[in-house]
């Protein structure tokens, strides 16, 4: 999956992403969960996350009940790297808990260790721009992609983004069918 991820994202032709590649790369990307007990919480469960988010996406643009026009390279970036902000946020601990024989042991759990606490959709955004310029339709779709699960304060912004950028909107549902429907 690793050598498909590099392609795909190597096929947009972007400038700077060979940048992003080497970042992802020399972190803990591929090897990341992509949570600490939901979905993908389990070694290189981002990287298998992000890319049934991208299939998801590719599918659901193509499919979509209203013909919209989104660069293929579009699909790739937001669908592969929306969620590169938990590159290097998870770590790995140990507690005890008891074995199939009553008896206590340490097991190993993942727990969250947030270096650069700058929001979510708008850290993928930021760690991104520091390497390759995102199309605005880019920036906001993976920024909005947690959709209402966003504090309801956002809720007016997120709409109105929704409507102007419906990559955005078809990038949240992908998530969600990523998250529930494949527990990736």
């Amino acid at each position: 999956m690793k050598e498909e991820i590099i392609n795909l994202l190597k096929s947009t032709n972007r400038e700077g992403m060979n940048k992003v590649i080497e970042f992802m790369e020399n972190n803990d990307f591929f090897t990341a969960p992509a949570s600490t007990r939901f979905h993908g919480a389990t070694e290189g469960g981002l990287a298998e996350h992000s890319y049934k988010v991208y299939e998801i996406l590719k599918h659901k643009v193509e499919n979509c009940v209203k013909e919209i026009q989104v660069p293929e390279e579009s699909i790739i970036i937001t669908g592969l790297l929306h969620d590169i902000c938990k590159t290097n946020y998870y770590k790995t601990d140990y507690r005890n808990a008891k074995n199939s024989f009553g008896e206590w042991e340490k097991v190993p759990y993942y727990t969250i260790d947030d270096t650069i606490p700058y929001g979510h959709g708008e850290k993928s955004v930021m760690m991104l721009t520091e390497y390759i310029k995102l199309t605005n339709e880019e920036k906001y779709s993976i920024r909005w992609h947690m959709g209402f699960s966003e504090p309801k304060e956002n809720y007016a912004p997120l709409g109105l983004a929704f409507k102007k950028y419906p990559l955005a909107l078809l990038l949240h549902e992908a998530d969600l069918e990523a998250s529930y429907f494949y527990n990736t």
